[in-house]
């Protein structure tokens, strides 16, 4: 969906419209008496989105009534641009004018987030997809207060956001890691960062042990995709590291998972990595001036072969020992190496993204992100709770006492891969932590990263959740 600034004087009296407008000035619209009257009455009975149906055209109003918004009203806002999304779809409607009253940037664009971003279908698979094919294609937008810079920005970020779920819906069938890959290589060339992806030859010479046990089971081989964002006028001389579990499919090996609510969802276990990519898709694209690095591990997890099995002690890529309890805690095993990887690069900061623990999602369901991090990152994850309240994905911090690490010492090797049932999303973030040595931010996405059932401008399916969180931080980035 193309979004385009439209020039102040072009009129829109013939074109589908939603006006953008506050208590003060909505009486001013270009409407007669009768709809400025009714208008008046929907505002009585608390209705945020207006609709006036002038045959020829629709119009839509919202009237904000806040003169001093916050986090939540930008959220609101996002809200209502689904919300208007809805109705132009009931309407059939192709093309959409916002024209923007508010003089507020951070009251349209949030707007312009949600009808973007609810415009997002994956029917790839459908044969008969135009039947079911959303109508809006257009949007312009006439705003004193936006720039083509700010419509970009928007775009590069909505665009990140759908290809990070375009990732995580797409199936094993389609989506090996190999196939991820390539998916990686073509968003590098349509947006500008570089890419290099390690086979399994190159994984074998590193003696990446946890990403090469995991993949024991498959017959389809591992890949490793480092992602890179290295613009000439960067403020940081030390690269942020984003690091995404990208385990395309996940069986749970040996301990195999249940089909019911559980397998049957697991090609959204890589909503990590998709998240990781979407943001250096939108960062690139927009060209921020940030050094930024993703970390790529990526298999699929699975019973056959030679697969690893409960009791096996494995190498990791820092030589560490790892006694394996559970083949179904496999996402730990392959993020560590990444983590161990990133310490070649002198970060500044490192923060992995993961669909991790079932832990995360019962502790706060869909509502935010899990998140925990060492002594190091205290005033990095503050910068990044801000982010998440901005993007309205929120980060809830847990405790990361020394104690939790007592629960997953093995008697016969460094570390076993699993604590029991207490602390479980606790417990995998102390199991990482011993594969760092940088400030360092671990995110649990378990929740949010895949829906059942739709959730406003967040949607069905792959939501993206990571994209914006990411992007926002970046660009607000102080050392």
């Amino acid at each position: 969906m193309k979004i385009s600034l439209l020039t102040a004087n072009t009129s829109v009296d013939s074109k589908n419209v939603v006006y953008l407008t506050n208590k003060y000035n909505y009486k001013s619209l270009p409407l007669s008496e009768m709809e400025l009257l009714f208008i008046t009455d929907q505002i009585k009975n608390e209705d945020s989105l207006i609709e006036i149906n002038q045959y020829g055209r629709k119009v839509f109003v919202h009237v904000n009534s806040n003169d001093e918004p916050n986090h939540k009203d930008y959220e609101k806002m996002r809200i209502t641009g689904s919300s208007l999304h809805s109705k132009v779809q009931e309407s059939k409607i192709a093309e959409l004018v916002v024209v923007d009253l508010t003089l507020k940037k951070e009251m349209v664009l949030p707007l312009l987030e949600g009808l973007s971003l609810s415009n997002y279908q994956f029917i790839k698979y459908l044969k008969d997809s135009v039947k079911v094919q959303h109508h809006l294609k257009e949007i312009q937008v006439q705003s004193e207060v936006l720039d083509s810079n700010n419509i970009e920005e928007l775009q590069a970020v909505c665009e990140g956001v759908k290809h990070a779920r375009n990732l995580v819906n797409e199936p094993l069938s389609y989506l090996t890691a190999q196939q991820l890959g390539v998916e990686i290589k073509n968003l590098a060339v349509e947006s500008g960062f570089c890419v290099e992806v390690f086979e399994k030859a190159k994984i074998q010479s590193l003696k990446m042990g946890g990403l090469l046990a995991v993949n024991k089971g498959s017959i389809d081989e591992p890949t490793f995709s480092i992602l890179e964002w290295k613009p000439e006028n960067a403020k940081n001389t030390k690269p942020l590291i984003f690091v995404g579990k990208g385990i395309v499919y996940d069986t749970g090996g040996l301990s195999l998972k249940p089909t019911k609510d559980s397998m049957d969802l697991m090609k959204s276990d890589m909503g990590g990595a998709a998240s990781v990519v979407g943001a250096l898709y939108a960062i690139a694209k927009a060209k921020l001036p940030v050094h930024v690095i993703g970390l790529i591990p990526a298999t699929d997890n699975r019973p056959g072969g030679n697969a690893y099995v409960p009791g096996d002690i494995i190498k990791m890529y820092n030589g560490m020992y790892v006694e394996v309890l559970n083949t179904d805690a496999e996402g730990r095993l392959i993020l560590a190496d990444a983590l161990s990887y990133a310490k070649q690069y002198n970060p500044e900061f490192v923060v992995d993204l993961a669909t991790l623990t079932g832990a995360a999602a019962v502790a706060i369901g869909k509502y935010g992100l899990v998140a925990m991090g060492n002594e190091q990152s205290e005033t990095k994850m503050s910068q990044l709770k801000r982010s998440g309240d901005m993007t309205y994905e929120r980060l809830v911090e847990f405790p990361f006492w020394e104690e939790y690490g007592d629960l997953i010492k093995s008697d016969i090797a460094d570390l076993k891969n699993i604590g029991g049932r207490d602390g479980g999303a606790i417990t995998a973030g102390k199991f990482l932590e011993h594969f760092t040595d940088y400030p360092w931010v671990h995110i649990d996405i378990a929740g949010p990263a895949f829906l059942g059932a739709s959730d406003s401008y967040r949607g069905k399916g792959g939501t993206g959740v990571g994209v914006r969180l990411i992007y926002d931080f970046v660009k607000n980035y102080q050392s």
